[in-house]
């Protein structure tokens, strides 16, 4: 006899049903319904600019820029590039390219000169707005080097220097052409180009629309229960979804006031900058949370307007997650899980979860986003509980890698899920569990391990900061685990205590081989671990080591 369909295990496939429609209008009209509504409220604040703005005044403020580009010869789907850390500039050009049709091209504030060539030239950029430099980069040297070798590149303007200037150069353009042109465009227009992190291969440029990452945005908000008082701190990089639209989207089309507390992310900064300016809401990846949960002056800070906030970027170990809440009083802090192809999130916890959703996963789906998990080498649709590769389909899904089929055939399948690469499971509630990257995994000599279950165990040591897994190359086995710890301020790790540590809580298998106590991780400039230079640092020291002992043996014989 045939089984029924209702002996067959639940399939680990959920669909956000949601009474809430998606928006079906630009970013400028949306900006503007905010305007109408909430303007004379406070929209944008960087202190350390010393810049406040009403919702009214940003307004004005994109409409002059709009109308400087026009003036400049930007058309609708031209690229705009913005290479520049987070500074109220940023903001101002991602609303005022959107409201005339150009594609806003997100420079990591990171690259230096192979990186800014390969991101001007896939692109086609025509116009750059940049910093002088950020930290010990001169922006204006590296792009006078490679500007001989991007033909499409027609203009560049120095935000310090030149700011004013291109904005008195709108008053040649008058409101009705302005008007024109954004009546002329449509809300699946492609309006962002963002090139991916590079923590694996050459950054691809995921090409968003107004569609994907408004609505995106829009329903982060819904999740946090953002209204016009709510008040955003926003250390994260503006160039990556995480900070223009987690951040930036969600404010704006509530009316929330987006809080700038530096050009970079810093601890003791950040935490000054909640309490001065009463911030409601906070953002950051676990690395973030955990240098203010880490700082001197942690125990001085009155985070007593704090509710809610967005943790992403990274998986997050429970036992950051549990201090966030109780110690930094965000008793409504969500974990966001997603990738910049997907504008970016897919899955949310939401604030009234139970403690244990919101600290143990990445929440449910998002509001008109579907959820699979599949296997990854033969498609099929795994069962609730099962472990395979998290794909997603939906109005979030890019509209492409910019001018890169092959790519982006590769990522979104004929039934246009996108496959994201992150290995997951699903619990009978449809909440999902990352458990790693299909490319992290680590086959010792047979046997899988998830690098998240040994770091999410690490964690749980006293002495224990942040700790990450990967493997190394072994002759014996294929694969040998290895931790890198990052220890909590004065303690005395070393690497027989936390070997002892693991011996009988794990399988010993999972027990890492080798160990390496450092204070920093190679990071991108959003805060996500590069595990594939841990990889490359830690095979190049271990051979050397090899080298080292070989050498010694063969003295030894002689």
């Amino acid at each position: 006899m045939l089984p029924t369909l209702l002996a067959m295990s639940l399939p680990s496939y959920v669909h956000g049903a949601s009474p809430v429609a998606l928006l079906g209008e630009t970013i400028g009209s949306n900006l503007r319904r905010t305007v109408d509504r909430c303007g004379d409220r406070e929209a944008l604040v960087a202190p350390t600019q010393d810049y406040r703005a009403t919702y009214r005044q940003l307004w004005h403020a994109t409409t002059r820029l709009a109308k400087a580009l026009m003036a400049r010869g930007v058309e609708r789907g031209d690229r705009v590039g913005v290479w520049s850390p987070n500074r109220f500039e940023w903001v101002v050009i991602q609303y005022a390219t959107a409201r005339i049709g150009a594609i806003l091209v997100n420079v990591n504030p990171a690259y230096k000169a192979q990186e800014l060539r390969h991101a001007l030239n896939q692109s086609g950029l025509t116009l750059l707005l940049l910093s002088r430099g950020f930290r010990q980069t001169d922006y204006t040297e590296i792009l006078h080097r490679v500007r001989p070798e991007c033909s499409a590149l027609q203009h560049a303007v120095v935000l310090d220097d030149e700011w004013t200037a291109l904005l008195e150069e709108g008053a040649s353009v008058d409101d009705y052409e302005l008007l024109a042109r954004e009546a002329s465009l449509t809300f699946d227009d492609p309006i962002n180009i963002q090139y991916t992190s590079g923590t694996t291969g050459t950054p691809k440029g995921a090409t968003l629309s107004h569609h994907n990452i408004l609505n995106n945005g829009f329903f982060c908000g819904e999740v946090l229960r953002y209204t016009e008082t709510d008040r955003v701190c926003v250390p994260v990089p503006f160039y990556h979804c995480f900070g223009m639209v987690i951040g930036n989207l969600a404010c704006t089309s509530h009316g929330a006031c987006i809080v700038v507390p530096g050009e970079a992310f810093h601890p003791g900064r950040t935490l000054a900058t909640i309490e001065a300016e009463r911030c409601t809401s906070l953002y950051g990846v676990p690395t973030m949370f955990i240098a203010q949960l880490d700082h001197p002056d942690f125990e001085r800070t009155d985070f007593s307007s704090l509710r809610t906030g967005v943790m992403a970027g990274s998986p997050c170990p429970v036992e950051v997650m549990k201090q966030v809440r109780e110690r930094m009083h965000i008793p409504e802090i969500t974990i966001c899980y997603g990738m910049t192809e997907t504008s970016p999130v897919s899955t949310q916890t939401r604030v009234d979860d139970p403690v244990e959703k919101r600290v143990a996963t990445v929440g449910p789906v998002h509001p008109h986003v579907e959820v699979s998990i599949v296997d990854p080498e033969s498609g099929r649709l795994m069962a609730r509980g099962e472990s395979g590769e998290l794909c997603t389909r939906g109005y979030s899904v890019m509209l492409g890698y910019w001018d890169d089929e092959t790519a982006t055939t590769a990522a979104i399948d004929r039934g246009r899920w996108m496959h994201t690469g992150d290995l997951a499971s699903m619990d009978d509630d449809g909440y999902v569990s990352i458990v790693g990257r299909i490319k992290d995994m680590i086959i010792r000599g047979g046997d899988n391990v998830y690098p998240r279950e040994v770091e999410e165990f690490l964690y749980t040591h006293p002495e224990v900061a942040d700790a990450q897994v990967i493997g190394v190359p072994s002759a014996r086995y294929g694969e040998e685990v290895m931790a890198w710890v990052k220890p909590k301020p004065n303690a005395t790790l070393d690497t027989g205590r936390l070997t002892a540590f693991c011996r009988g809580a794990i399988a010993t298998y999972k027990i890492p081989r080798y160990w390496k106590i450092v204070d920093t991780f190679p990071m991108t400039v959003t805060g996500k671990i590069q595990k594939y230079r841990m990889r490359e640092i830690a095979t190049r020291e271990l051979e050397n080591v090899r080298r080292q002992e070989a050498g010694e043996r063969r003295q030894e014989e002689t």
